[in-house]
């Protein structure tokens, strides 16, 4: 009988790490190939212009424009978005059949918006924990509850 392969994935809306639990007693492995950041930066580094002016209705006096959507929150929803297409891929050529989701809040928030419906039934148990730093030791401990390691 084939092991049933369970990967956990670590993100948060600027780091994701991809590990590997092939049944109890063989413990996590860190699948590096597929690990992927980028840079945190602040808004001011995304949107580098001034806003837009506005006249006012009445009068010769200008306002700003403020932009509709937060910068920072858009490139996190993308990167998130491009951590669940990978999902997709690795899922379709049956890379696991469970997942495991550990994710910042607003990261599985984003997560759970950016599955597709195949991907989002093999999702076993989610964490709402910020654990993208966490040693892989220590990762276990935090996992002890929805995984047998």
């Amino acid at each position: 009988m084939k092991p049933i392969i369970t990967w956990i994935l670590v993100v948060d809306g600027a780091h994701a790490r991809f590990l590997e639990h092939a049944g109890p007693g063989k413990g996590l492995r860190e699948m590096p190939e597929l690990e992927i950041s980028v840079a945190r930066l602040k808004g001011a580094d995304i949107v580098s212009d001034k806003p837009g002016r506005t006249a006012t209705s009445s009068g010769s006096r200008r306002n700003a424009m403020q932009p509709t959507t937060n910068p920072v929150e858009k490139r996190e929803a993308d990167f998130v978005h491009d951590v669940a297409n990978i999902l997709e891929n690795q899922f379709r050529d049956h890379a696991f059949q469970r997942l495991i989701v550990a994710a910042a809040p607003r990261a599985l928030g984003e997560m759970r918006k950016s599955l597709s419906s195949a991907v989002a039934g093999a999702v076993s148990a989610e964490l709402a924990k910020d654990l993208v730093n966490i040693p892989i030791g220590d990762l276990e401990a935090h996992l002890k509850g929805v995984l047998a390691v």
